[in-house]
């Protein structure tokens, strides 16, 4: 399947499963929270993409996508660390929010990557990771995610402004 190892199906099921859930959050929330059902698969499912993101090798050694793995992984410790606790006092929220959000950004590079050097089979979109397209593309993925995390800051500062909880109950 487009030169998939097995480990790599695996890897692209649950990546997908887990933007499904963290796109569902969205829509359904605003905020991806780990309070929720789409919330937790969304954590779970990216936590395992990076796992089992560790054992592909399909460019050599240890390279820029396994850096992404584990900025994805702090990042998300980072998220839930700001979500359960007060350590970053009134900015937890929004540090919980924003960094759920960037988490999902970054599903986006490896898989717009991925596709777009695999298919379609016979001509791929893009030649490389290099490629301008495919640059231009995760630029405008990450113009959508700034866009976003805007929104989300707005949102929670209206929720915090007459008083209620800064983000929502599952």
């Amino acid at each position: 399947m487009a030169g998939l190892t097995s480990l790599g199906i695996v890897h692209t099921a649950i990546s997908l499963v887990a933007v499904a859930a963290g796109i569902a959050a969205l829509v359904k929330h605003r905020h991806i929270l780990d309070t929720t059902p789409s919330g937790r698969i969304y954590l779970w499912g990216t936590v395992l993409t990076c796992i089992t993101g560790f054992g592909i090798f399909q460019h050599g050694g240890f390279g820029k996508p396994h850096a992404l793995g584990v900025i994805t992984l702090l990042v998300l410790a980072l998220a839930w660390v700001a979500g359960h606790t007060a350590l970053f006092g009134r900015a937890s929220a929004g540090i919980a929010s924003i960094s759920y959000s960037l988490t999902l950004f970054f599903h986006t590079i490896p898989g717009m990557t991925e596709t777009s050097t695999r298919l379609p089979v016979s001509a791929p979109l893009a030649s490389g990771p290099d490629d301008p397209g495919l640059q231009a593309a995760v630029g405008i993925a990450f113009l959508v995610f700034l866009a976003g995390a805007a929104l989300q800051i707005r949102d929670l500062r209206r929720r915090t402004a007459g008083g209620g909880r800064a983000l929502p109950v599952a």
